[in-house]
């Protein structure tokens, strides 16, 4: 398929969510999204993959990864032709694995391109969620190792309760696990690197020398205060991305930074972005990207959009 003349105005576009497998998932999700199969629990549901397609329009059908190739300042912000961030949905029924993810240093040096610096937005929590950030204390690799051995690691982890609406954010290098009871929406650099050290008894491969290469006992990861911006909330800012929430109203919000590849997570029904080209729907728990064109955009509607961008 041809994807249009470089230069033209591509415009919004919406894409379908990929849905993953995960042994520790859900089998129902919410209902913005499809229910899984029987059997076959869903723990992500991976927003801007490059392998989403186009939903509709002139586009529709085309993945994610050839429109950045195609319109990489429009997408990528003229960098490379990949696109840089991957924004997932969370649903976990158990505790994912004790995990860490390299640098991008690290991850270079490796041949394996971005590392992987990630924050999670909170979308909903029961009573008592909580998560695993770093370690209580000072220990080292080999007390890590040691732990990871008997089956105590997870006595040496630093746990964090969260609330609906709560952002953390996790730098790369920081050990983390995420509890059940909770749904997250992550945004992270685009990398799936991913050093398992403990899988709390499941039978998965673990990749403890890999992970501690990587690992930092000590890091900046932890909840981020918001901050009141103008005509909206500053959830988290790092060098990888920034997101921040709208409240939106009927008589609409601008969004402002038109010179930038922007997406929107629309929190529920009856949302839509309107610029000198029209009016498009926001799709909930869908994301909708808003590329580098300096065109000017507004939400309309009432709820609540959380919109993501690089820095």
């Amino acid at each position: 398929m041809t994807l249009g003349t470089e230069g033209k105005r591509v415009g919004p576009v919406s894409l379908r969510p990929i849905f993953s497998e995960r042994i520790w998932g859900v089998e129902t999700l919410p209902k913005w999204y499809p229910q899984p199969e029987a059997g076959k629990p869903v723990g992500e549901a991976w927003l801007t993959a490059e392998t989403c397609v186009v939903d509709a329009g002139e586009f529709a059908g085309v993945s994610l990864a050839a429109m950045t190739r195609r319109f990489p300042r429009a997408f990528a912000g003229g960098d490379s032709a990949e696109f840089p961030l991957l924004v997932k949905t969370l649903f976990p029924r158990e505790k994912l694995s004790v995990q860490v993810h390299p640098n991008d240093a690290q991850a270079g040096a490796l041949g394996l391109g971005r590392g992987k610096t990630e924050c999670w937005y909170v979308l909903s929590a029961e009573p008592g969620a909580e998560l695993a950030l770093g370690f209580r204390g000072e220990i080292s690799n080999e007390e890590i190792k040691t732990a990871i051995a008997n089956g105590t690691l997870e006595e040496k982890l630093n746990y964090l309760k969260v609330k609906t609406g709560d952002m953390v954010f996790v730098d790369a290098g920081t050990v983390h696990s995420i509890g059940p009871g909770m749904v997250i929406l992550e945004t992270q650099e685009y990398s799936d690197i991913t050093y398992r050290l403990y899988d709390f008894g499941r039978p998965r491969e673990l990749h403890v020398d890999e992970g501690l290469a990587v690992t930092r006992t000590s890091s900046s990861a932890g909840l981020v205060v918001p901050v009141a911006m103008d005509g909206f909330t500053r959830l988290v800012a790092s060098g990888y991305f920034v997101v921040d929430r709208f409240a939106a109203q009927d008589v609409g919000a601008p969004l402002g930074l038109s010179g930038k590849m922007q997406m929107l997570f629309a929190l529920g029904e009856g949302l839509s972005v309107e610029s000198v080209a029209g009016i498009v729907a926001l799709d909930p728990w869908r994301v909708l990207v808003l590329p580098a064109e300096g065109v000017e955009y507004s939400v309309r509607g009432a709820g609540e959009v959380i919109r993501i961008a690089q820095p």
